[in-house]
């Protein structure tokens, strides 16, 4: 429930179903600064379209007087994570494409992780959204989700395709697993992300790309004999 004159952002094509009252419109800034002028609004939805989102957000407001419903649906199958960004510190890292819906005043940009090697080893990039603020973000997970609260030191090794966010504080990484051997051939790929605590994990059990793949690889190809039928009269 949304009460009267609160306003939202979230990636375009996202809503479900909304109630009377509720207005939207597109726009290219994501609603955390003062709108620019057009060119400066581009150049900032060009960088969240490099993290994953989307190149316009929508804008959402309660303009009623009562509390009003609205509804978002996630691209993929899973769950979705309301996580409050003023009770971790005012910023989260997460995963490509994760983000859903937010308070106004939440900012979206890319994130670096602390190493280069994840760039190239690690599946997902190593271009992550960062979202700062104080309110309320949602991010959508595939399959099902696992907390993990790191104490200082704790070292969590994990599919990069299953990390879907972190606390700021979290330390991100790239390790090897094994040995080449079980790098090759373990089914695992050459490296995990590594996240050392303190901090809060969200991991996700399917990798957005496994489920990808896997959808893929069940859809009904076209078969050789159907080319060139129309020759062989």
């Amino acid at each position: 429930w949304w009460a009267p004159s609160e306003k939202i952002i979230a990636e375009s094509g996202s809503i479900c179903f909304l109630e009377s009252d509720i207005d939207f419109e597109t726009q290219f800034n994501d609603g955390s600064r003062p709108s620019g002028s057009w060119w400066a609004n581009i150049k900032d939805a060009g960088k969240r379209m490099l993290a994953g989102a989307s190149l316009a957000m929508l804008h959402i407001v309660n303009n009623g007087t009562k509390p009003r419903k609205i509804v978002f649906s996630s691209p993929i199958p899973g769950q979705t994570l309301g996580i409050d960004l003023g009770a971790l510190g005012g910023s989260i890292m997460c995963s490509r494409h994760a983000f859903l819906c937010a308070a106004m005043g939440t900012s979206i940009q890319v994130g670096f992780s602390q190493s280069l090697g994840v760039g190239f080893f690690g599946g997902e990039g190593f271009i992550l959204q960062k979202l700062e603020g104080d309110g309320l973000v949602f991010v959508h997970a595939c399959g099902a989700v696992i907390k993990r609260e790191l104490v200082a030191g704790e070292v969590l090794r994990i599919d990069s395709g299953c990390v879907v966010g972190f606390s700021a504080n979290v330390n991100f990484s790239i390790a090897r697993v094994g040995s080449i051997k079980t790098s090759l051939f373990g089914g695992e790929g050459i490296f995990f992300a590594t996240l050392t605590g303190p901090g809060t994990v969200w991991i996700q059990s399917v990798p957005f790309r496994r489920f990808a793949m896997t959808l893929y690889g069940e859809m009904p190809k076209p078969s050789s004999s159907s080319s060139g039928g129309k020759g062989d009269r």
